[in-house]
């Protein structure tokens, strides 16, 4: 290492040198999320323009070799000289951070990019980069490599466009391929581009946004438009779920916050009779994951309303005490999405909006007008109440089971399940769970294990289905005591990551269709009641093995099929069918066989759960796990062709 440190040492990062330096600073990760991060930059832009009124169609492009397209109808990049900077102002927005029309409040009133960084932070990170601005009935352009201009933005002929525009009065069309040097992988996703392009349309009503993807030989389209917006939004969320009213309530105003202009909000509420709550805020069409201000104040207006309302009612006799937030919103469905002309984000990752102002201003807006609708509509304040009080009953009923396991461990030195055969290292960090069904195989499992850092939790009988069920009876549920009590952190809204007594948690079930519905269920139980488990990235599922190959004194291993057929080719020697083992369950393994197939970290396959669409998340559950039939019955029949071996 060089000792000498002067002002040499000192690098001066200029341009767009910095993004390629450190791309996580600016788009968070290069893996999966950032990659498609560069896709919601540029479509960021365009909905802007939709936000000022100027665009109603966005199209976004997989093109073949990796290229993305985005195309709008927006007002285009201004393409005339800046007169301070001496370049044009399309160069400028494409080659410089912090350049853009979002700084300015006579341009763009509210927006959700407002660090200015987003297309020439894309610019930076691709290959190359083609930008075409249609104005008056004309095509400007300009194309870079790795951020860098090949020449200053010129007027070209329409017929050699690499994309059908030569028709297009106006709007920005940003085109460009990945770095590969760069992301760990350039092949986009286009399912998970889809979601959350149906996202924005139902956050933006009346605007058409529209994803091909034309890697394939019959390009798949998906359109999106939603007049209803955030209503539309709600009804989307509770398709699989039975409402208790039809409508969603619908609220919307505007304030003036006193400072930087008009505050927008808009708020759609549906109960169903499920159990869980499903709320999604959004501040410029960004989605902030971590609430902030606004869904406090949400929140607050809801809470002090049905409690105003539960006073005058004949209802309030059967509770004893006022209702929670959480009584409150159990079945709820809402989306919150507020218009903020200078939102304070907390954290690089605009995940909670910060400013104090909103939350009073969403909380009178919120109070005001669902007390004039729930004034008109008694049955549905009836209907919401006695589900609330139902809510408020099982939280107290949930407290009082806790309190008893609480009393009852404390007796307990070790408060951990007798099905539980703990590892002796004490770090969650390198601490692994396996949940495995059965006796057998969690016999075989305890006997195959590394016992210093991998525990071992036999389950047996049929698991509980939580979406159908309340709290309390979660809690108390003889199958999944031994699950929270082995995991450590908590329940529901007492849940805490932070606790955890392992950081894999693997469910290891057999490879058939009993082992798939467990696995479902314990997905479905950590889903709703431990989420940031599935967050955090903490839940795994064990690939046990369908056949083994045994060649001599050695044995081959073989998770599907296609890797048998693969395995049984490149021996160069028949093989008796009779010798190939296929294994019905874990419970067939010995000791020694489990663990080199499924439990070395070595050698096992495992797979991370992902919690990459919430929405889509949500609905699938509500949907395959729900009381309600029909929904059920639709997707299993849209998706029955995608599955090509079933094994029944």
């Amino acid at each position: 290492m060089n000792s000498n440190y002067s002002a040499q040492s000192i690098q001066v990062l200029k341009g767009l040198e910095a993004v390629r330096k450190r791309p996580g600073m600016y788009i968070g990760t290069t893996d999966f999320d950032g990659l498609h991060h560069l896709v919601f930059e540029v479509v960021d832009n365009s909905i802007d323009e939709a936000m000022q009124g100027f665009c109603d169609d966005i199209l976004v492009v997989l093109e073949g070799n990796d290229v993305v397209r985005v195309e709008d109808n927006g007002r285009g990049i201004p393409v005339d000289i800046h007169t301070g900077e001496g370049v044009s102002a399309l160069e400028l927005v494409m080659t410089r951070l912090h350049a853009g029309g979002k700084f300015d409040k006579n341009s763009y009133k509210v927006s959700g990019g407002l660090h200015g960084v987003g297309v020439s932070v894309v610019n930076a990170l691709s290959e190359w980069c083609e930008a075409f601005v249609h104005l008056n009935g004309k095509v400007h352009t300009q194309s870079y490599k790795i951020g860098i201009p090949d020449a200053p933005a010129h007027e070209i002929q329409p017929s050699v466009l690499p994309y059908a525009g030569a028709g297009k009065e106006r709007g920005t069309v940003i085109r460009w391929k990945a770095d590969t040097s760069i992301f760990e992988s350039t092949t986009y996703n286009f399912d998970a581009l889809s979601n959350r392009l149906r996202e924005l349309a139902f956050l933006n009503k009346g605007l058409k946004i529209t994803i091909r993807d034309e890697r394939l030989s019959t390009p798949k389209v998906h359109e999106f438009k939603f007049e209803g917006g955030v209503q539309s939004f709600v009804e989307y969320l509770n398709q699989s779920k039975t409402v208790l009213y039809k409508d969603p309530i619908f609220i919307e105003g505007t304030r003036d916050d006193g400072k930087d202009g008009v505050i927008e909000v808009e708020v759609a509420i549906q109960y169903n009779d499920g159990f869980n709550e499903i709320m999604y805020s959004f501040v410029n069409d960004i989605n902030t994951r971590e609430g902030g201000t606004h869904l406090v104040g949400f929140k607050s207006a809801l809470t002090r309303t049905l409690n105003e309302y539960l006073k005058k009612s004949k209802i309030a006799k059967k509770l004893e005490e006022s209702l929670s937030g959480d009584d409150v919103r159990e079945g709820l469905t809402a989306v919150l999405s507020v218009k903020v002309p200078n939102p304070q984000f907390e954290g690089q990752t605009k995940a909670k909006l910060g400013n104090s102002e909103v939350k009073g201003i969403v909380e009178a807006l919120v109070n005001e007008q669902l007390e004039l609708f729930l004034d008109q509509h008694p049955d549905v304040i009836n209907n919401i109440l006695e589900k609330s009080v139902l809510a408020a009953k099982a939280r107290i009923a949930a407290r009082q089971a806790r309190d008893a396991t609480r009393r009852k461990n404390a007796m307990d030195s070790v408060g951990l399940p007798g099905k539980l055969s703990d590892c002796s290292e004490k770090d969650p960090a390198v601490c692994e769970l396996f949940i495995v069904e059965g006796d057998s195989a969690g016999g075989s499992a305890k006997q195959g294990r590394n016992r210093q850092f991998q525990a071992i939790l036999s389950l047996f009988g049929k698991m509980l289905n939580v979406e159908k069920t309340r709290i309390e009876k979660v809690v108390t549920n003889e199958k999944l005591q031994p699950i929270i009590a082995s995991i450590g952190a908590g329940c529901g809204v007492e849940f805490n990551v932070a606790k955890i007594r392992y950081h894999k948690i693997i469910i290891m079930a057999d490879a058939d269709v009993d082992g798939s519905h467990i696995r479902t269920l314990l997905l479905t139980f950590f889903y709703r009641y431990m989420t940031e488990l599935i967050e955090k990235g903490h839940v795994y599922l064990a690939m046990p093995p369908l056949y083994k190959i045994p060649v001599g004194k050695q044995n081959f291993y073989a998770y599907d099929d296609a890797e048998k057929d693969k395995i049984l080719g490149g021996l160069g020697k028949e093989i008796k069918k009779e010798a190939i083992q296929r294994y019905k369950g874990l419970g067939e393994m010995n000791p020694d066989q489990l663990w080199d197939t499924t439990m070395d970290p070595a050698r096992r396959n495992i797979i991370q759960i992902h919690l990459d669409d919430a929405v889509e998340a949500e609905r699938i559950f509500s949907t395959l796990m729900g009381e309600v039939v029909a929904p059920r019955r639709e997707f299993i029949e849209e998706n029955a062709l995608a599955v090509s071996n079933l094994d029944v």
